[in-house]
């Protein structure tokens, strides 16, 4: 596999890792009373629904691609509708920051969290890595990469599962680190989360602004080049 090819990789495997509410989610699944059942459900979960979806793209790209130094015009318009959709996210997350007042509001199926299953963590790891719009965009972007580089088949899934290793690690290392740490690890986990809810507008923010800009700036470069 080709070290740029990683290189390329790693903004869009970064851009997933951080996102705020699945770190939250997990955390809280540590302080439930099936925390490792519930915590290992969950990252296995996450990283099916990156798979699933990446390894769809990944079919569908090859299918399409043009050759590593010209990208297909098709991938370039995605590329560029993807990095207005992170815009427009970006736009809307701010707002909803500059607006925030107190402590910010959760989703409600977190607050359910103490009673989730196995499979339900599983499900929710899934969706959350897999349909969120924001992953599902960087997923996009980083299976475009893979796609457009000059590597086998074979070279091209081994990517994939780089990929996915790591845009999972920030899930996967609260997990590990319980296993781990066991309940002296708590106090670290809750300070994490605390930060993680009252900032999470604005990473997403700045997240959604700074791949945004990325893709569409090589979306509208490469179709005018």
């Amino acid at each position: 596999m080709q070290g740029l090819v990683l290189s390329d990789l790693l903004p869009a495997a970064v851009g997933i890792a951080l996102s705020p509410i699945p770190i939250v989610a997990v955390i809280l699944m540590l302080f439930s009373a099936y925390a490792k059942r519930n915590g290992v459900a969950f990252v296995a979960g996450w990283v099916m629904g990156l798979l699933v979806v990446g390894g769809a793209i990944l079919v569908l790209g090859s299918e399409s691609a043009g050759t590593a130094s010209e990208p297909s015009q098709t991938s370039l318009v995605i590329q560029a509708l993807l990095g207005l959709l992170l815009l427009a996210a970006a736009f809307k997350q701010w707002r909803g920051f500059k607006a925030q007042s107190d402590e910010p509001d959760m989703p409600a199926w977190m607050r359910t969290i103490d009673d989730f299953s196995a499979g339900k963590a599983f499900v929710v790891g899934a969706l959350l890595s897999g349909v969120n719009p924001k992953n599902l965009a960087l997923n996009a972007s980083g299976v475009l990469v893979i796609t457009q580089a000059e590597l086998s088949v074979s070279q091209e899934w081994v990517a994939l599962l780089v990929f996915v290793v790591l845009s999972s690690l920030s899930v996967a290392v609260p997990v590990i680190y319980y296993l781990v740490g066991g309940d002296s690890s708590k106090a670290a986990l809750e300070r994490m989360k605390g930060w993680l809810i009252a900032h999470n507008a604005a990473v997403m923010a700045v997240l959604f602004l700074i791949f945004g800009v990325k893709l569409l700036t090589a979306g509208v470069q490469g179709l005018l080049s």
